[in-house]
């Protein structure tokens, strides 16, 4: 019961902030009928690189970004070449306010340039709610997330090119929610319905946005019929890598020989052309698995990142992995991008700004610092380059101007980055 209420207070206020869901199919087609730039223009693109955004300023998740802040913060995503940008879930006001900001800023500037891949977020039954998970069942809610990304999609036709059905909905390490690959199936066959229906636009790309191991790049375990009919359900393959996670969980790749005869920084240096290594290793194991049962789409990734800050004694901190500074992200996000501009993929990479609400009680967890931007907006050491060239000038986060962080001192900021351990010293 109390899940169903909550359903209908959401559909309720959703359909308040966004106006009447019921468009007149005459109203849709007028729309659709538009010319636009496709989903299948921008991704793969190097000149529409792409971000993961929330926006969200506060501990408190329950206060959201205001249009003007969403603006100013898409004004600065702009001005760093970012042409697309990614959310995951249409229950808040965030997602709408964004569409709406995009929408205000090209009409104050018809050559402002933003697209949106619109997240639907779902859950299994129970998810969140103190009650025993079901996850062969799912929630009631997630009805509501699909009805509305499906509105907005309608009504921002020109900003939204891609809706992802789930965020790691499927992966066995989300515990508290992940539902079966049938219910992602059964949503995205539900869009790819619409648009056949021309209740969609034609051009609109759907997929499921979901770590390497769904997509079938991990364990047998999740080779099964339903994820293969996924994969000829979407129009494309969004994948998640996190070698930064996997300094802790897989550090075979990460950890320096004991002999190894290199310099502090030379070891740093090796262990981030590994981490990159390893990234490609999990996209290609989707990839192999793609081709094993005769499909051939585009994979591009929905997600990847390198957090700059860990709370003493965790898993990434100094007594940890020593994965978590800024020179590592910062080395990380170039290698990254160089790899997959030049192969022609598409990287939403996680994130934009800082978001403290991440891991609210723990302000040095890790979670809340993967932004490229801290929450004041300064820029890390992956954009130092970009402030020295000029291009924030005139634009602010918080009434803040884009400056650097550590003062721009690099020499500051490497007393804070450490190599990695050694064999003996992960074994301690």
């Amino acid at each position: 019961m109390k899940v169903k209420l909550r359903s209908l207070i959401i559909l309720t206020i959703l359909i308040m902030a966004t106006g009447c869901v019921n468009n007149t199919k005459k109203e849709t087609e007028t729309v659709i009928e538009e010319k636009q730039i496709t989903a299948a223009e921008i991704l793969g693109n190097p000149d529409y690189l792409a971000m993961s955004y929330g926006g969200y300023r506060d501990v408190d998740h329950g206060i959201e970004p205001a249009i003007d802040e969403l603006k100013e913060d898409m004004r600065i995503m702009a001005a760093m070449g970012v042409k697309i940008v990614r959310t995951y879930k249409v229950h808040l006001p965030q997602a709408t306010n964004l569409l709406k900001a995009i929408s205000e800023l090209k009409e104050e500037d018809p050559k402002f340039e933003m697209y949106v891949m619109l997240g639907a977020w779902i859950d299994c039954k129970n998810a969140w709610t103190g009650l025993e998970p079901d996850h062969d069942q799912e929630s009631e809610a997630n009805e509501g997330q699909i009805l509305v990304a499906a509105h907005l999609a309608r009504k921002y036709p020109d900003i939204v090119k891609v809706i992802a059905v789930g965020n790691e909905a499927m992966v066995h390490w989300a515990a508290t929610y992940f539902v079966q690959p049938s219910v992602i199936l059964k949503w995205v066959n539900h869009l790819q319905g619409l648009k056949e229906a021309g209740e969609l636009p034609k051009d609109l790309w759907i997929t499921s946005s979901d770590d390497f191991s769904s997509w079938g790049g991990g364990g047998a375990e999740y080779h099964t019929e339903d994820l293969e009919k996924l994969y000829n359900a979407v129009d494309y393959i969004s994948m998640h890598t996190y070698p930064y996670h996997n300094t802790h969980y897989n550090p075979e790749f990460w950890i320096v020989e004991d002999n190894e005869k290199l310099s502090d920084m030379e070891k740093i240096d090796a262990a981030m052309i590994r981490a990159q290594a390893f990234a490609k290793k999990q996209y290609d194991s989707v990839s192999g698995y793609m081709k094993s049962i005769g499909v051939n789409k585009p994979i591009h990734i929905g997600e990847t990142g390198w957090a700059t800050v860990s709370k003493p004694g965790d898993f990434y901190s100094s007594t940890g992995s020593r994965a978590t500074d800024e020179y590592k992200s910062g080395m990380y996000y170039k290698f990254m991008r160089e790899w997959t501009n030049e192969a022609g993929i598409s990287c939403f990479y996680f994130e934009g700004f800082n978001e403290p609400w991440k891991d609210s009680k723990n302000p040095m967890g890790s979670e809340n610092h993967f932004g490229l931007f801290t929450k004041e907006g300064q820029a890390k050491y992956a954009l130092w380059n970009m402030v020295d060239s000029g291009i924030f000038k005139g634009l602010t986060r918080g009434g803040n101007p884009i400056e650097k962080t550590y003062n721009g001192d690099e020499e500051k900021l490497m007393n804070d980055v450490l190599p990695p351990p050694t064999l003996n010293e992960n074994a301690e």
